[in-house]
């Protein structure tokens, strides 16, 4: 009796003990986006800030972004992601890719920095604006992506469909490698700059970026208000001179299922700890701007932190 007992205090002691040594972390996946693009790189910095503040253990993994983050926060298989917030938006509508089957058990940390919508191709296409695309071989993105929506948009202020030209459904790092190769003509891109994959061609090509119109820009805002305008500054890529073109926020969103506590902690060690991000996009991420085009409700933890910081 005696010796089982003992045996039953080890046990005891050796389940205390590894519970000590795992700190009662909570292991957090992060869906971020694919290796050629901003999210990839700019998620790992951020989920090492996390983790080095909070209690959690986040984790940054390929995904394929905004629309496929939602999805896996939906079905729980992730618990923080990047999203733009157009794509925020229809989710909680049930609009576009989501169409009749929205998604309630996700909400916002906040809004990070501009999603530029870059139309790539190179210097010596002859491609020098949006209706030079038409007949051409074009990448816009997997369909119901937020590339694909942006796209979409797009051609339809010009008074153009997908039917224009031929379309192809790419990815970054496919859509860049295509347009090396010269299998298609231009490729539709959303990301901040510098987006990895169009630096990676620009290291092999001369690359130009196709301007949107300041008209067809008035245009799209009007139609779809989560735009902005944005400009691509001279010398990115190796451009020449500014580009104008539109873009979306990114934005940063949780489980709903998350405690309060957590998230404020996530939040506070984001925005408190923003100057520390690597990555050109960390200069824009503020907490003074986090609640910008927000297309979803906050989560009460980040909630909580911008009402500790006056901001509204």
């Amino acid at each position: 009796m005696r010796k089982k007992l003992f045996v039953s205090l080890l046990m005891l002691l050796g389940i205390t003990m590894t519970l000590a040594a795992c700190g009662g972390n909570q292991q957090l996946a992060f869906g971020t986006g694919g290796t050629g693009g901003t999210y990839y790189p700019l998620g790992g910095t951020i989920a090492e800030i996390i983790s080095d503040n909070t209690d959690a253990e986040v984790t940054a993994q390929v995904s394929n972004a905004s629309a496929a983050n939602m999805e896996d926060l939906r079905n729980g298989d992730i618990q923080i992601g990047f999203t733009q917030t157009d794509i925020a938006s229809y989710a909680a509508e049930g609009t576009e890719m989501f169409e009749g089957n929205a998604i309630d058990n996700v909400q916002g940390i906040g809004s990070l920095y501009p999603e530029t919508v870059h139309i790539v191709t190179t210097k010596d296409s002859g491609i020098t604006s949006v209706d030079d695309l038409a007949g051409k071989v074009v990448s816009v993105g997997a369909p119901g992506s937020g590339t694909f929506l942006n796209a979409s948009q797009i051609f339809e202020v010009h008074g153009m469909t997908m039917d224009d030209f031929d379309a192809r459904n790419l990815d970054f790092a496919e859509s860049t490698e295509g347009i090396q190769d010269g299998d298609i003509d231009a490729a539709f891109i959303t990301g901040g700059y510098p987006v990895g994959a169009v630096e990676g061609l620009a290291a092999l090509k001369d690359v130009a970026i196709i301007p949107i119109a300041q008209d067809k820009i008035d245009a799209l805002i009007s139609a779809y208000p989560f735009y902005a305008a944005d400009t691509i500054p001279g010398g990115t890529y190796g451009i020449e001179s500014d580009v104008t073109t539109v873009a979306v926020q990114a934005m940063l969103v949780v489980s709903a299922d998350l405690e309060e506590d957590l998230v404020y902690d996530m939040t506070k060690a984001l925005f408190d700890n923003a100057d520390k991000i690597t990555h050109a996009k960390g200069e824009y991420i503020t907490a003074e701007s986090a609640l910008d085009g927000l297309g979803i409700d906050l989560h009460p933890g980040a909630a909580k932190y911008f009402e500790e910081k006056g901001i509204k």
